[in-house]
Formats: C-alpha cells, sequence, structure tokens
C-alpha cells in the first residue's frame, strides 16, 4: 500500500459550545494545519497514486470555505461546535466527493494538538 499526504493552512476564528474547560467557550482564532492522505496500492503510469499539486489545489479549494471565517457563523456548522474533531470530519467529507482514496484528515489547532477523522472500515 502507498500513502500520499498533503498539507495545507488556513486560518479562521470560532468558540466551542458548551465546553467547561476555560478559555475555549470565548472566541479566538488558529492558523490551522490540515493535512490530508490518501491511501491505495495502484499506480498510475507515472508511479503516482495522486498528484501532490492536485490534493493540494482540491484541498485548499474545501478550506477557502473556511478561511478567515468565524466557523460558528458557516451554515454547515450551525448549532455545532467547531472542535478540531468536527472540522476534521468535515473537510473528510468534502475531500471524499473527489478522492475515493482518500484514507484520513487530521486537523492541528497548535503544532502539539491534533485531531484525526478517518472511517474505520
Amino acid at each position: 500500500m502507498y500513502e500520499v499526504s498533503a498539507q495545507v493552512e488556513f486560518s479562521a476564528a470560532h468558540h466551542l459550545l458548551e465546553y467547561e474547560g476555560g478559555k475555549c467557550e470565548q472566541q479566538h482564532g488558529h492558523n490551522w494545519t490540515v493535512e490530508v492522505t490518501v491511501k491505495g496500492d495502484i499506480l498510475d503510469q507515472s508511479n503516482i497514486l495522486v498528484d501532490f499539486k492536485a490534493l493540494k489545489r482540491d484541498l485548499r479549494l474545501v478550506l477557502s470555505e473556511l478561511d478567515h471565517k468565524d466557523l460558528n457563523e458557516l451554515l454547515d456548522f450551525k448549532d455545532e461546535s467547531p472542535s478540531s474533531e468536527f472540522i476534521a470530519n468535515y473537510i473528510y467529507y468534502k475531500m471524499k466527493e473527489k478522492y475515493v482514496e482518500l484514507y484520513k484528515v487530521s486537523v492541528w489547532e497548535t503544532k502539539e494538538s491534533c485531531a484525526t477523522y478517518y472511517e474505520d472500515k
């Protein structure tokens, strides 16, 4: 099996709903890093699973819907707590529309904190 991953960053504000752990209930922002990973065992004629350039382009397109926005105000996030886990899930299903081989999406809100979503098959 092969795995190909690409990372893209975006910036946005959010606040967590029903969070009793401190400051995260208050409006704040992050410079998130998102990594998408595609997995497969068949390479194309150039011995490529997925073109990095295309993967990044498509990820940037999904992230353009989130970049420099207040996530709590987006229709897709209505009445949801936009945690890193929820954001990873959202990006996963947006990217899955284009990449059936999509394996996982990881979202870092800091260098030390990451949430990952994948389908357990």
